[in-house]
């Protein structure tokens, strides 16, 4: 149920001044009395409970995981052939043989298309509708919509007690997007924007080694890098950083005494706040005390307590054990988990933008780090009993081109963004779906052209949000939460 202005009520009956107060509080704008209402009266029943969005930044070739052209020229075939799957008539490229074996279980979208052929992060997981490159380095600049994930914890958070939960709701991982490198700053996408800091994904941060160096990006790089994304350390974990653990410095009796004197210090407050609009605990307080002292948080992100078996079949790579990590969050009550498979060590060429070193990257590298991780991620929520309430979905900015450029050793794809591919799971989505179809090359989409802002539309719906739901930004102008995206029916079991 929808909550207006971030009223704790859950029906449309209007406002009350403490209500009102809060609003002014939280400095946050929402979605209008009748909006709201509407909202109520036309919303279906979630299908899907949480989300695990998988995010291959840098953006995979559709002919080399989803979308293989078995009878097309050498040079847009490439060296990786196809192999069928567990659905007939449907292959995969040659890499992904565990993939294949659970095509059964996913909705295959080879129809995925939109003008941008860029790294446009922000453009595939918000409302934007029109995308700029200077906006990439700029992921506070008030032109940004906010993250789709965003907008479900905020919407989320109008239903939620004062107090935040144990498991936080929105969380993001290996660590903030686009840190791990080098030679660039943060980059824009998953971030809340207008709705405020509070709503960006909680973060994170993977705390381990890498135990080899990946394939180089480029051929003038000149730093090597142990990359956990191709093997991590099997003592590697993640934590909330400071927060979901003490410092070294501070024992658990001296915590305690923290404890106690900010209840006294509340108390305080109270007693001199008599109408009670000051709560026992500021909003960031809350969340640092929940994290500290939960211990299903931290057991959640200690990837290192499940069998060695099931973190071997998830892959030792920072991406296996962050799918595995996503897993375990989910399980615990957090409703939606960001992966991102991010650029490490060097942002140009990174990740999975392969515009040199293609084959070698692709074989030695990304596409067994990623068949292994998502296979896994498949079957464990399967036989756990998770998979039909959570939805999966593997996204990246754009596709590749079709034709081969052998120029460059190892060979190149570059971007492009009229036709790629992607992948959904679980959470009312169809199993043994393929929805749209490319030419012969996979150049250009032929049958149901989709784009990311279809995806965040179906994906609110599944999730039980109205994506026709209108939300204000920080100048009071309204915006639907979905931009143009409409909810595909033929995503939907």
């Amino acid at each position: 149920m929808l909550r207006i202005l971030g009223s704790l009520r859950r029906t449309c009956d209007g406002l009350t001044r403490r209500d009102l107060l809060q609003i002014g509080g939280l400095g946050l704008l929402g979605c209008t009395l009748t909006d709201a209402c509407a909202a109520e009266a036309n919303a279906s029943a979630p299908r899907a409970k949480s989300c695990i969005l998988l995010f291959l930044f840098g953006s995979p070739p559709q002919h080399e995981t989803f979308d293989p052209k078995p009878r097309a020229p050498a040079e847009i075939q490439g060296e990786l052939k196809a192999i069928s799957t567990t659905v007939p008539g449907l292959d995969f490229c040659e890499a992904l043989p565990l993939s294949a074996q659970v095509a059964d279980r996913l909705t295959v979208i080879r129809s995925m298309s939109h003008p941008y052929p860029l790294h446009g992060v922000a453009y595939a997981i918000t409302g934007l509708p029109v995308y700029t490159t200077d906006l990439e380095t700029k992921p506070h600049d008030p032109a940004h919509w906010p993250y789709f994930g965003s907008i479900a914890e905020y919407l989320w958070s109008q239903e939620s007690a004062t107090l935040p939960e144990e498991i936080p709701r929105h969380i993001g991982l290996p660590w903030v997007f686009n840190s791990r490198v080098d030679d660039l700053g943060l980059i824009a996408g998953p971030y809340a924007a207008s709705l405020g800091q509070k709503y960006d994904p909680l973060w994170a941060t993977y705390e381990g080694r890498g135990l080899a160096a990946a394939p180089k990006c480029r051929l003038d790089q000149q730093k090597e890098y142990l990359d956990p994304y191709q093997r991590a350390a099997p003592e590697g974990t993640f934590a909330f950083d400071g927060a979901s653990r003490l410092a070294d410095s501070v024992s658990l009796n001296r915590f305690n005494l923290r404890c106690s004197l900010l209840e006294q210090f509340d108390a305080a407050r109270r007693a001199v706040d008599a109408g009670g609009s000051v709560g026992a605990y500021s909003a960031s307080q809350a969340r640092a005390l929940s994290l500290l002292t939960s211990y299903k948080v931290r057991e959640a992100l200690d990837v290192t307590r499940e069998a060695e078996r099931v973190r071997a079949d998830y892959g030792m790579t920072l991406f296996g054990q962050s799918c595995l990590a996503a897993r375990r969050l989910v399980e615990a009550g957090s409703r939606f988990v960001t992966v991102f498979w991010d650029a490490f060590g060097t942002y140009f060429s990174g990740g999975w933008d392969t515009h040199q070193n293609h084959y070698p990257r692709l074989k030695r590298y990304l596409l067994p780090g990623f068949d292994a991780a998502f296979s896994a991620l498949i079957l464990d929520l399967e036989q756990r009993g998770l998979l039909d309430e959570t939805l999966v979905l593997v996204m990246s900015e754009h596709g590749r081109t079709p034709k081969i450029d052998s120029k460059p050793p190892g060979a190149a794809r570059h971007h492009w963004s009229q036709a790629y591919s992607m992948v959904m799971a679980g959470g009312g989505t169809p199993r043994g779906a393929v929805v749209g179809k490319t030419d012969a090359i996979g150049g250009t989409v032929l049958d149901a052209p989709i784009n990311p802002k279809d995806i965040q539309a179906t994906a609110f719906h599944l999730l039980g949000i109205d994506p026709d739901t209108v939300i204000r930004d920080s100048l009071n102008r309204p915006f639907r939460i979905a931009g143009d995206g409409h909810v595909r029916p033929d995503l939907i079991q």
